[in-house]
Order: C-alpha cells, then structure tokens, then sequence
C-alpha cells in the first residue's frame, strides 16, 4: 500500500480516534489540580481511565517547566521536516517502514494538535493573553497501566506505568517498525551485496 492510501486509511482515522478519546476526557474530566486523582477504573488497580495534563515529552519529561511548552512545540515541526528529508532520500521503502510512518505521523499530528489547542480551552486562563493560553498547551493522556514489578524499577510510580493515549501508542509502535523495517532492509542489503 503507498503512503498516501495508508494516510487516508490508517493515519486520518487514528488520529480522528486520538482527538476523539481526549476530547472526551476533557469533558469527563476535570482539569487535575481540580480534582487531583480522579479515575474511572476499567480493571480495578490494573486499568483506569484519567485526566493527565503533560508540557513535557516521553514519561514527563519537562513537565511543569516554563521552557517545555514552546520547545516542544517546535521539536514536532523539525520531526516531520526530517520524516520529510528521509522520504524523498528513499530511507523508508520497507513496507513496515512505510506503516511506521503512516503511525508515527498520526502521533506527531496528534499531540501537536493538543499543544497547539488544549491551552486556549482551559477555562481557568479564558482572560490570559494570547502567548500566556498558547504556554499552557499540554497534551492530553488519559490511559494508566499497572504493569507487574514496574514498582521495583521505579518505586515512586506505585506500578502504573506513566499515563498516554492513542498518539502515543501510535509513536511506540512506529519505533519497533521502524527497527524492523531497517532490519528487513539490511537483510535485503546484504542478500543484493552477496549476489552481485
């Protein structure tokens, strides 16, 4: 399948689904310093459903900070312009590779569209000024996983693994593909090397 049919079919309704389930956590739940630990639990203590404002990046990282927001904001944009430079060097031609691309720019579109957006619909900074409601952009996660013995390596997470949503799944698959896609490459690299 090329990359425009996998667009239309696999990015556009993934990312659809990706807005459509944070949309609803807005509206289901309130913002978290409102009502800190609020959930719906799935799966009692295994699966629960909640509200998670994140600035920063993978596991939080820079969340909370003044600079993260507007950093990474930007490291999206410089994302797709290096999808866009590998593309036209021919680096994805795998099929794996291909869906890995597919899936990982609906995660770059998705969470961009949180950062962008998600600031200006907080009730709380309705009078701010332009820049002010664009600094708290934040993406939306909305699904926690207990995973057995994540306590041990990291104690202070009592086991759940750090909130996300359907973006970033898509952003975690797209890495394995892509690991298998450059593996499949290079077995076929080889395979032509020896022939020739």
């Amino acid at each position: 399948m090329t990359l425009p049919k996998l667009l239309l079919y696999l990015t556009l309704p993934l990312y659809v689904l990706d807005q459509i389930t944070k949309f609803w956590t807005i509206h289901t739940f309130p913002p978290p310093w409102h009502a800190p630990g609020k959930n719906i639990a799935v799966i009692e203590n295994v699966f629960h459903l909640l509200r998670v404002h994140n600035q920063g990046v993978a596991f939080g990282f820079g969340n909370g900070t003044s600079w993260a927001p507007i950093v990474f904001m930007i490291v999206p944009i410089i994302a797709l312009t290096m999808i866009r430079i590998f593309w036209k060097k021919g680096v994805f031609q795998h099929p794996v590779s291909v869906v890995a691309v597919a899936l990982l720019l609906c995660g770059i579109f998705g969470n961009l569209t949180d950062r962008l957006i998600q600031g200006f619909l907080l009730e709380d900074f309705k009078e701010a000024s332009f820049w002010e409601r664009l600094s708290q952009g934040y993406v939306v996660d909305f699904l926690a996983v207990r995973i057995p013995f994540y306590d041990k390596l990291v104690p202070s997470s009592g086991g759940w693994w750090p909130a996300f949503n359907v973006a970033d799944s898509c952003i975690c698959i797209a890495a394995v593909l892509l690991f298998i896609g450059g593996l499949f490459e290079e077995v076929k690299n080889q395979k032509t090397g020896s022939t020739s």
